[in-house]
């Protein structure tokens, strides 16, 4: 089980804890375009992929949709800042692909920091992952041309990529469609 090595690599549990952590979670099934959340809703989940490609968006004032992150597998996923203020989302996470995922509650998640401090180191470490890839995407939209993006994608998820639409694509990379097509058909450097 992928969530299991996901938890090990971190060092700060016992198998025991993992065992009772692993209790809490529960199987999901999504199909390609269902989604895990929608703009609006309240989210007291986190999810971690055990298959499958996420994106989350959200919708511009004039409609459009702005992709701004995939997911892939051996990842967690959340509408954090819903999850964080018990607002509703201001975001949509959206399959992909068909997904399987394994859930916990934020209720459960609260059992599991009542039950040991690892946890709540855990949850420490998550945060400052999730701090800095958000520093990392937006130093790459400010500072990376699109092609550095593309590339950077293509060399982090390549066997993802044929997953996600030329649309999508397009859109969490900052350009136009017909761009990305030219991009495409440069040679790699």
């Amino acid at each position: 089980m992928q969530l299991t090595s996901f938890l090990e690599q971190f060092r700060l549990f016992t198998g025991k804890e993992i065992a009772d952590a692993l209790d809490l979670f529960s199987f999901r099934a999504l199909k390609k375009g269902d989604y895990f959340t929608r703009e609006g809703q309240f989210c007291s989940e986190v999810a971690f992929i055990e298959k499958g490609v996420l994106r989350s968006f959200y919708v511009s004032p004039d409609g459009k949709e702005m992709t701004y992150c995939f997911r892939f597998p051996g990842e967690l996923v959340a509408a954090y800042s819903a999850f964080i203020t018990g607002k509703g989302s201001v975001e949509y996470i959206q399959a992909l692909t068909d997904m399987e995922l394994l859930v916990i509650s934020k209720q459960a998640i609260d059992q599991l920091l009542q039950q040991s401090p690892s946890w709540i180191h855990f949850l420490k470490i998550i945060a400052e992952q999730q701090y800095l890839e958000m520093e990392a995407r937006v130093f790459q939209l400010q500072r990376d041309s699109a092609p550095e993006r593309y590339h950077n994608l293509l060399q982090t998820h390549p066997e993802y990529l044929r997953h996600i639409s030329v649309q999508h694509l397009a859109s969490y990379l900052g350009i136009t469609q017909r761009h990305l097509s030219r991009i495409r058909k440069q040679p790699v450097w």
